[in-house]
């Protein structure tokens, strides 16, 4: 498997995603992302053949990295998936990213929370579009509920993969508009 080795205590290429874009404390990815590779054929599967298990394997391995790195030991408050639309879900049956999620909150002994993030619009895939065309189709695509829940948290935002950093972009925009918050990302993959 392609793993990234990045950290996060070290600078690494995806935190430079996000500079000038968005403030966060750090980021990182846990594998590479390459077309027609392993893990575009493990997430595609997670994604469009029902294969939930993936992401709980995923998740488990690289929330035990996490636990024995001790890098983000104690810093984490609310683990946060990036939220599908309701009707996307509905769908689909599952938000691809949860299982993940859950496990990389387990590991950190963290809060897992899929109820504060939600996605307004039901938007076709992002896989084609550039980061700008992204970014314009994403300016309102997420909302807080129940904000308050934010205050004072230190939250680590889950995707499966980031390319562009446009969809982590829009969604940290609208978690920070809580109050006193420090945001940390990461996903399944990243396109280096």
């Amino acid at each position: 498997m392609p793993l990234t080795d990045y950290s996060f205590n070290e600078e690494n290429p995806v935190d430079r995603i996000f500079y000038g874009r968005i403030n966060i404390e750090k980021a990182s990815s846990f594998l590479f992302f390459s077309k027609k590779g392993i893990v575009q054929q493990l997430i595609h599967n997670l994604k469009y053949r029902n294969q939930e298990v993936i992401g709980d394997f995923l998740g488990g391995w690289y929330g035990q990295l996490l636990k024995d790195s001790k890098e983000l030991d104690g810093k984490i408050d609310l683990v946060i998936p990036v939220p599908l639309h309701s009707k996307k879900l509905k769908k689909r049956g599952y938000n691809q990213v949860s299982k993940f999620a859950k496990k990389l909150a387990m590991y950190l002994e963290a809060d897992y929370a899929d109820d504060i993030l939600v996605k307004t619009a039901n938007t076709k895939t992002q896989t084609k579009k550039n980061r700008l065309g992204r970014w314009h189709q994403q300016t309102s695509l997420y909302a807080l509920k129940n904000p308050e829940r934010l205050t004072n948290k230190n939250v680590l935002l889950v995707d499966d993969v980031i390319t562009t950093g446009g969809t982590m972009e829009i969604c940290a925009q609208a978690l920070s508009s809580g109050i006193n918050i420090k945001l940390y990302i990461t996903s399944m993959a990243v396109v280096p």
